[in-house]
């Protein structure tokens, strides 16, 4: 069934537009619509068009910089400081499948190796792999949809999009955008909707690419249940580990953990969580940290004085909170935080040895929860880092480049930053989690890669 859903600011909890949702006999038509597209290859977007398109999609989001900073902020609750930054890497984005669609290139097969492929020339080409379906989740609701979308747009594929239900304004602001520009209506559909439709989606044969960003549970249960040739790529969450070794510059690491540990109230999925830190310094760092999150501002995302906004709903507070309390009590020291500032809200935490069992330690918080453990040697460091099913980005902070080299051999990650936070990403950048966190490799090119496949022709002479 269609139906509309509102959308709420989740710091005030007010409305602030709403959506119809799609039914799934109207998805099917969509579906439909967008497997005819790919089926007739001579009506296929050319190059040349798909450039202008996604040309004119880049200036027309430039233009509106402000309006969409503002609504990533005001029903997403990200700070409209790092909203901004989302708006600018979101043109980014899109002006970097236009640079990538030139580096979509076949590459020619030599045949005269042997007597038997003698007198043949040979060659492959990138061809679009078919109807795109991508799933979203709401902490990054405009670059996010960017990541999935433009790629799709740039190698030719249609696309059917379902954004977070807590945050699909952006995705549509995208969507049209992208009509505007010139893409065809059938090229790109919005399609909002329940989970059971969604699920209906996801599954059809029809679907040639899968883009899932959201919780693990979720995503393997969807990977399970595709129709047999969908391809997918799919973008879970970490527990991220900082290695602190005891010749790390302090006053450099506070400020960067900070950034990478409460940015978006910790809703992110290379978000910093466990700091790991020579027993010796362990507390003098957590309380550095502390004192640093204790002055950061709460409140509403839309007021540009404010670090730290809302989580995306009041059961995530409730949950962060339980997680908290129950670290406290089973050992953990808390230096600061550790309680709700309101119904939509939870203080910037810091917590000083939590045990190794506690849910702090051992599952994401995706809340503004950061974790310090002592530790006697690196090889302990390492061996606790890695303990986990979950494998996504991670982090050391040493003057020694023996240590930096020796981490980044050790960590247990697809990316490890030297002197940096967890959630350090630059757009072109290959992102990925192994393990639980993940299948297949995102970052622009990469997933354009994934979107397209090779066919060969072989000519003999």
């Amino acid at each position: 069934m269609s139906g509309v859903v509102d959308v709420l600011n989740p710091y005030s909890l007010k409305s602030i537009g709403s959506v119809q949702t799609r039914s799934w006999v109207e998805i099917e038509r969509m579906l439909s619509a967008a497997q005819d597209l790919h089926r007739d290859r001579d009506g296929w977007l050319p190059a040349f068009k798909r450039v202008e398109i996604l040309k004119e999609t880049a200036r027309l989001m430039s233009g509106r910089a402000e309006e969409l900073a503002f609504l990533i902020a005001n029903e997403g609750g990200k700070p409209l400081v790092d909203a901004h930054v989302e708006v600018k890497r979101a043109v980014d984005g899109v002006e970097l499948c236009v640079h990538e669609i030139a580096q979509m290139a076949g590459r020619e097969i030599p045949m005269d190796l042997t007597e038997a492929g003698a007198g043949r020339v040979a060659f492959t080409r990138r061809e679009p792999i078919g109807v795109v379906v991508a799933t979203s989740a709401f902490n990054h609701p405009l670059n996010l949809i960017v990541h999935q979308v433009a790629p799709a747009v740039a190698t030719g594929c249609p696309v059917i999009v379902k954004p977070a239900l807590d945050t699909p304004l952006s995705c549509k602001a995208f969507v049209d955008i992208l009509h505007q520009a010139g893409l065809p209506a059938d090229w790109c559909y919005f399609a909002p909707c329940q989970n059971d439709v969604a699920e209906n989606l996801i599954t059809d044969p029809r679907v040639g690419f899968f883009s899932f960003i959201g919780s693990a549970q979720v995503g393997w249960m969807l990977r399970s249940k595709l129709a047999p040739g969908t391809r997918c790529a799919l973008e879970h969450g970490g527990v991220a580990p900082v290695i602190v070794e005891e010749t790390a510059d302090i006053d450099v690491l506070i400020p960067s953990l900070i950034k990478g540990g409460f940015y978006h109230a910790g809703q992110v999925c290379v978000s910093v969580q466990r700091v790991f830190a020579p027993t010796g310094s362990a507390a003098g760092i957590a309380r550095k940290l502390a004192d640093a999150a204790a002055e950061l501002t709460v409140g509403d995302a839309t007021d540009p004085d404010v670090d730290c906004g809302p989580l995306i709903r009041p059961a995530e507070v409730d949950r962060v909170e339980k997680w908290v309390d129950e670290a406290v009590e089973g050992g953990a020291k808390l230096l600061t935080g550790g309680m709700r500032l309101g119904p939509t809200t939870y203080a910037p935490t810091v917590l000083l040895n939590p045990p190794a069992d506690a849910r702090v330690s051992k599952a994401e918080v995706f809340g503004p929860v950061v974790c310090v453990y002592g530790y006697d040697t690196l090889d302990d460091a390492y061996q606790v880092a890695n303990n986990l099913p979950f494998a996504f980005q991670a982090a050391v902070f040493t003057k020694n480049l023996d240590t930096a080299m020796q981490a980044i051999q050790r960590l247990d990650a697809t990316a490890v930053m030297v002197n940096d936070h967890t959630a350090f990403r630059v757009d072109w950048m290959p992102f990925a989690g192994r393990r639980q966190s993940g299948y297949n490799t995102g970052g622009i090119g990469y997933t354009m890669h994934d979107m397209t496949q090779d066919k060969m022709a072989v000519i003999k002479i």
